[in-house]
């Protein structure tokens, strides 16, 4: 025969009273790592870490999701993707979000880290670079000297905008800096909707220049100095449990069908991270 005191028998509320038998508190952990790029084989898109950051809100009823991350940027609009993303599950979840910066969270990687309710860096971590670059080369004068001619032929004046292969043109580099000057605003008045009066009122805050983790907190771009465990401990009780959710190789990456392209993908993330003075 069964008590029943509310919706529970006696004997489940004599459990759940037990001290051994109360849950322990979960915190998702998804690790962001790597530049941002579009598609599935990016390090880091909306499309690959998509369903990793769905599964962290929504497995076990975590108390919180924390973002582990170390990302020197890449791809504007994959970066305000994934940061979208993780906001509205916060918000349609009720689970606050905490990001901890490893080397690097810069351009793109700081967009993801002010996804998070509050950001805390470790002493050498370097965070910044609010700003957007676009780059390339131009090759009209090896292609002169080789003696080769290029044939351009186009429907609509602007179709051949900044063709490498041609002389640069004025009216096309105007262009393209007022394109950055729009996503440069985008890109800052994001920080300033996260951040909001944390932030300090230094004018080379959003010049695209990035300073190390002490200096970070004094401007306002992150919260404190700490590390993942010791500080989930402190915010959830010593017997806080992680759960660590991150991507999975498929089978043809396990068994080096794509050796090339990883390799390429490897020597870019090489090259942003270079730019911080961080060695991969």
């Amino acid at each position: 025969m069964a008590f029943y005191i509310g919706h529970m028998t006696f004997w489940e509320r004599l459990k759940s009273a037990l001290p051994w038998r109360r849950s322990r508190p979960r915190v998702a952990v998804v690790r962001l790592a790597g530049t941002i790029g579009s598609g599935p084989r990016a390090a880091l898109s909306d499309e690959a870490i998509g369903p990793v950051i769905d599964k962290a809100f929504a497995r076990g009823k975590p108390k919180a999701v924390a973002l582990v991350i170390n990302s020197p940027g890449g791809s504007p609009v994959q970066s305000a993707l994934i940061a979208a993303r993780i906001r509205r599950l916060s918000e349609e979840k009720g689970v606050p979000v905490h990001a901890f910066v490893e080397d690097v969270a810069a351009s793109g990687g700081y967009w993801l880290a002010v996804a998070a309710d509050d950001i805390w860096v470790d002493y050498g971590s370097i965070l910044g670079s609010i700003g957007v670059i676009s780059a390339g080369f131009g090759a009209h004068v090896f292609l002169a000297r080789q003696g080769i001619e290029r044939r351009v032929y186009t429907a609509g004046e602007s179709k051949s905008t900044l063709d490498p292969f041609q002389p640069e043109k004025k009216e096309d580099v105007a262009r393209l800096e007022s394109l950055l000057a729009q996503m440069h605003t985008g890109f800052i008045d994001h920080v300033k909707a996260r951040r909001g009066d944390k932030l300090s009122r230094d004018e080379k805050l959003f010049t695209g220049e990035f300073w190390i983790g002490r200096q970070a907190v004094e401007l306002g771009l992150a919260d404190g100095e700490a590390h993942l465990e010791p500080k989930l401990k402190e915010l959830y009780g010593d017997k806080v449990k992680l759960l660590r959710y991150g991507r999975k190789k498929g089978l043809f990456q396990r068994f080096g069908a794509s050796v090339v392209e990883d390799a390429l993908i490897a020597v870019e993330e090489r090259a942003e991270f270079a730019r911080f003075g961080i060695r991969q």
